[in-house]
């Protein structure tokens, strides 16, 4: 399927511990990179994140911004680590006689490190929230993608038939070509004033023709545009197949060029170029 790699997505929703939402945004790159900010109540959910998204996404540069809100009204419970505060107070109970001077309040108990938390968030509830939110963000993503996606296959699809329509205009003329080629060639050896083996001039002939025949890229384009519309059906990512396919198609319209015999031929192989040129800075941004 051709997707493009150029997207922005977003989904949000209200949960217990706040407001939740996650920012997708996509660009062009060779493979796949995911770069997740997340907040701290929400570090464990990154492995899961990047599973998620590596399940739909074969290629692109993924900025993922993940955002806790917590609501005005929201309570925190303080939980009291009992057996820590009962241990520090036997400790200054044992240290009193040593140290007359020595007081310990409460307050000042409940300030040693450990002995008050703040409950933490239900980081299996919350996560499951972020799995959701996550996966309405990612069909979000995916589906501005295919949209994209089926622009750019329009684009692709006009350009490749214009490549059909020059291969299959240099095709009709090449009978001419050769028949032109052939008679400047005659043309040249009659001009020549000693004598030469007549086998000798035929191998010649045959064998500057030979130089001049394209029916070999002729052909190797044409496959090359079969291949292409069978790509174009694939479901899976095509971006990779496409641009390989791309170089192939240049290479043949420059073979095509240097063979070029009149000014026709030259002039198909250069629209050739420019439409494979459109074609490949396109491919660029597909999946």
């Amino acid at each position: 399927m051709i997707r493009s790699m150029t997207a922005f997505a977003s989904a949000e929703c209200e949960t217990a511990h706040g407001n939740l939402s996650i920012e997708l945004r996509s660009v062009n790159h060779r493979y796949l990179e995911l770069s997740p900010r997340l907040p701290d109540d929400l570090r464990g959910f990154e492995p899961q994140l990047r599973e998620t998204l590596a399940a739909r996404l074969s290629r692109g540069k993924v900025d993922i911004n993940v955002r806790l809100k917590t609501t005005a009204t929201r309570t925190a419970t303080l939980d009291v680590d009992e057996d820590l505060l009962g241990r520090l107070a036997e400790k200054a109970q044992s240290l009193a006689g040593r140290f007359p001077a020595l007081r310990v309040d409460f307050s000042g108990l409940l300030g040693w490190p450990g002995v008050l938390r703040e409950q933490t968030a239900d980081a299996e509830g919350l996560q499951t929230a972020a799995a959701a939110v996550l996966k309405q963000a990612l069909d979000g993503l995916v589906a501005t993608r295919e949209r994209e996606g089926a622009r750019l296959a329009v684009f692709l699809r006009e350009r490749l038939d214009g490549i059909e329509a020059i291969v299959a205009a240099v095709r009709e003329h090449l009978p001419e070509v050769r028949i032109a080629a052939r008679a400047r060639l005659d043309q040249r050896l009659s001009e020549i004033k000693q004598p030469a083996d007549p086998g000798r001039i035929e191998q010649e002939i045959v064998l500057q023709l030979q130089r001049m025949d394209v029916d070999e890229e002729l052909d190797r384009l044409a496959s090359h545009i079969a291949e292409a519309r069978r790509i174009f059906g694939m479901s899976e990512a095509v971006g990779r197949r496409l641009d390989f396919l791309m170089q192939e198609f240049n290479r043949e319209a420059n073979t095509l060029g240097s063979k070029a015999a009149d000014p026709r031929t030259t002039q198909a192989a250069v629209e050739l170029k420019v439409l494979i040129e459109q074609m490949r800075e396109q491919v660029q941004n597909l999946e």
